[in-house]
């Protein structure tokens, strides 16, 4: 359990606090590419408690500002969007993505009041379908260089969801390698679904069977957790007998990311990101090694289930997640239907908007979350004592990255540890674009 204090402390996100500072240090997830439309694209943002508009000039450069005129505070969501930025339509005041005030009509003919007027604004970037943004201080780190960032694009999709919870126990579900077991368990493994659940329940590399009969058969998982340049290295084993194991490889992008493996070729890359303390989006990209990803059929099963222009999910806190009692005994171990993210949803919205961590009892199963929450805690405080100096925490230093490995493989009992490795050399050394890590 963590200390009241510590709990606020992690869990609070909004402009001047600690871990907010250390968040705004790394590139976030500000909104998809498919946000911005084509004929008008402006789209409002609320990022870390701060409300923004992202647009898109008529040069293509992107533009991240604050939602408020600095004038009479109103509203550039409505903006025109025209001469090289966007206009204010209650006085014309113009500003362009780097938030500098280019013109404002109605003063005095020779004014130059406009420019000691900058307005707050961000640095933006788009990479395969996702537009990140630095909402910190100073120049912009580099982007790491992540696989979901190196692949070409069309080998790519991006997607994302809203939650009604917190940043923090969105993103702890996802390094929780125990939950599987029982929270996305299903006692059909031929059930037709949507895609991503359907994806969980293909065969494991090695074992001709699938991962959620290995996770429902096989549910006391051993657990290590590995300091990486990263974050963290999570590895859960579950002795299969006769000499083999299932190996799945977790990886903790710091701070707020996570690298899973999706079936022996594809691997999702998530980030839990603050839109207030209260609320968070979660933002997929979906990798594949080998070939091209059919993004239509993606997109077409994810809006089977999310709704737009919002992106929330149709099974919800509203409509109790579609529980079926009938399905939960017969079915499906929640009976909450058979895709993984309503799922996850649904363990992660329960415990409340803020989830109240003085009240937990962590366990063995829990030590990844354990260690992320001491490896967050620890670079909150030391960039509390000294927020001018360069933090020693992992991501900080985007050259360091690359990768990381995710994977779901059973291999020998006695040489698991080698096997994943080999395995995920073999499938970059067969892959057009991905190289071998060393």
């Amino acid at each position: 359990m963590l200390s009241r204090e510590d709990n606020e402390l992690v869990t609070r996100t909004g402009p001047g606090t600690p871990a907010g500072a250390l968040l705004r240090r790394f590139w976030q997830p500000a909104a998809l590419v498919e946000e911005l439309s084509p004929r008008r694209p402006v789209k409002a943002v609320r990022l870390l408690g701060e409300d923004l508009v992202l647009f898109r000039d008529e040069q293509g450069r992107l533009g991240l500002i604050g939602r408020r005129c600095p004038h009479r505070g109103t509203d550039l969501a409505f903006g025109r969007l025209e001469d090289g930025g966007l206009r204010c339509v209650y006085h014309g005041w113009l500003f362009d993505v780097a938030g500098r005030c280019r013109e404002q009509p109605a003063e005095p003919e020779g004014s130059r009041f406009h420019e000691k007027v900058r307005h707050v604004a961000y640095p933006c970037r788009e990479v395969n379908g996702i537009v990140f943004a630095y909402l910190g201080p100073g120049t912009p780190p580099p982007l790491p260089a992540l696989d979901c960032f190196v692949a070409p694009p069309e080998y790519t999709f991006a997607f994302k969801g809203y939650l009604e919870c917190n940043w923090l126990q969105a993103l702890e579900g996802g390094i929780d390698p125990a939950h599987v077991s029982f929270l996305h368990r299903f006692f059909d493994d031929d059930e037709p679904a949507g895609r991503y659940g359907k994806q969980f329940r293909e065969d494991v590399a090695g074992a001709g069977v699938p991962l959620s009969r290995i996770a429902r058969e096989y549910f006391r998982p051993r657990i290590e957790v590995e300091p990486t340049p990263y974050g963290l290295r999570i590895l859960a084993l579950r002795g299969l007998g006769a000499g083999r194991v299932h190996v799945r490889v977790t990886n903790l992008v710091f701070p707020n990311a996570i690298a899973i493996s999706l079936g022996d070729d594809m691997v999702i890359t998530q980030w839990h990101v603050p839109i207030d303390d209260e609320h968070s989006w979660w933002y997929d990209i979906f990798h594949s090694y080998r070939a091209p990803v059919d993004r239509e059929t993606m997109r077409r099963d994810r809006l089977e289930l999310y709704t737009l222009p919002d992106y929330r999910p149709r099974r919800n806190r509203a409509n109790d997640y579609g529980y079926d009692p009938e399905e939960q005994r017969t079915r499906t171990y929640t009976g909450m239907g058979f895709d993984i993210n309503t799922h996850d949803t649904f363990a992660q919205e329960s415990p409340g908007p803020i989830h109240d961590r003085t009240r937990e009892h962590l366990g063995y199963t829990d030590r990844a979350i354990t260690a992320y929450r001491t490896l967050l805690l620890r670079a909150i405080r030391e960039l509390a004592r000294a927020p001018e100096a360069p933090v020693d925490v992992p991501g900080l230093d985007g050259s360091r990255i690359a990768g990381p490995i995710a994977v779901d493989l059973v291999a020998p009992e006695d040489a698991w540890a080698e096997r994943w490795r080999a395995h995920d050399r073999a499938r970059r050394l067969a892959s057009p674009w991905a190289t071998p890590l060393e």
